[in-house]
């Protein structure tokens, strides 16, 4: 008899009951059930997890963000309350290196709120070890729980988690894409009978066009509305660093990782990090159907090169031992470089702020580099 991962034995039981489960529904069970849940049940981070974020690979990417904030903070006019958000904060590594690097401006330093969106208790609880130090931290479930008042929002590897919905072009049309039982009690992909009407004029032309077994997938909308209204009415910016595509076309990007490696999203539910590439052309349409300014995307490693990163590697160098030097230089390469195990190109930046912010640093055309030193 097959042995089942619990979540995988509660989904055919839906299945079986309800019917074929559409993907955007496993996806989020996958990782949000509220006892088996990817993200409810364990910490996925680093190399005894599933995957390493970039925070994790230098601190020189969390302190560069901290920097970007104190240059959107002087461009908001310096307000006396500040609340700086992170959604999906991970073990808090990022803040931490965006507060040491925050600490070289007092009047902003004393300024902070800081609100960290975080549903997974093992990882608020690492988050609560690493932040010690700082004060005023409040954690949530949501950003609708975040108080009022102009903020700066980082969202590093947020969107590409959130559940995807998938569509399937056959001959009749567009039909959802599900997750099914075969033959042989195996949970298989397939697609709901019926086409779902008029959804071919809901799609942009390129998608329209592409041929008979094309894969199209896209995320609701509500949580990047919610980042840009809040900006756009409160004052202030958000800054989203992903994976994903420039434009939106067809595709199948939903794809799960264990221990650093793809493995088959359909199995072990519950037991890998399931993702799928962001939308920036989405995110970019939406954020400005509401009003808000949208800068960017720029590739993370051109991003990273505008802020001085290469500047800030080598002060680091400087100051530590041949094997250190040698760890740093590494890590640089693997945040900026394009190509096999960087993160440079493949990762993208985008800004959405206030409609009157007009430039914000490291996504216009010309090199900005935010410039404090950093101990």
């Amino acid at each position: 008899m097959t042995e089942y991962s619990p979540l995988q034995s509660e989904i055919m039981q839906l299945i079986k009951s309800s019917g074929p489960m559409p993907v955007w529904r496993y996806m989020e069970l996958c990782l949000t059930h509220p006892r088996h849940g990817y993200y409810v049940s364990r910490d996925p981070l680093g190399r005894e997890g599933d995957f390493t974020t970039a925070p994790e690979v230098s601190q020189m990417f969390g302190e560069l963000l901290g920097l970007w904030a104190a240059s959107v903070w002087k461009a908001i006019d310096s307000p006396p309350l500040l609340r700086l958000i992170e959604l999906g904060p991970g073990r808090g590594t990022m803040m931490a290196d965006a507060l040491r690097a925050l600490r070289v401006l007092p009047p902003l330093y004393q300024s902070l709120s800081i609100h960290l969106v975080e549903i997974n208790p093992v990882l608020r609880e690492k988050q609560k070890d690493m932040l010690s130090g700082a004060r005023g931290i409040a954690w949530h479930d949501s950003i609708d729980d975040v108080p009022d008042g102009p903020a700066i929002i980082f969202a590093n590897e947020y969107f590409d988690v959130l559940p995807i919905h998938q569509v399937v072009k056959r001959e009749t049309g567009w039909h959802e894409r599900v997750v099914e039982i075969d033959a042989d009690g195996k949970l298989v992909f397939g697609a709901a009978a019926e086409p779902t009407p008029h959804f071919s004029a809901l799609l942009p032309p390129l998608v329209r066009a592409a041929p008979i077994g094309a894969i199209f997938e896209w995320r609701p909308d509500a949580e990047i509305m919610k980042i840009a209204s809040r900006v756009r009415d409160q004052d202030g910016a958000a800054l989203i660093v992903d994976y994903g595509h420039l434009r939106s076309d067809a595709g199948d990007t939903f794809q799960a990782i264990a221990r650093h490696s793809f493995a088959d999203p359909l199995k072990n539910p519950g037991q890998a990090d399931l993702t799928a590439h962001v939308d920036f052309q989405a995110l970019t349409r939406a954020a400005e159907d509401l009003g808000a300014r949208v800068h960017g995307p720029v590739p993370q490693g051109e991003f990273l090169k505008r802020l001085g990163i290469e500047t800030r590697a080598v002060t680091l160098m400087a100051k530590t031992t041949p094997e250190v030097s040698e760890d740093i230089s590494g890590a640089l390469k693997r945040l900026i470089d394009g190509g096999r195990g960087g993160m440079g190109q493949m990762f993208k930046v985008l800004a959405i702020s206030e409609p009157n912010l007009t430039s914000l640093a490291g996504l216009g055309d010309e090199k900005q580099e935010t410039r404090a030193e950093l101990a």
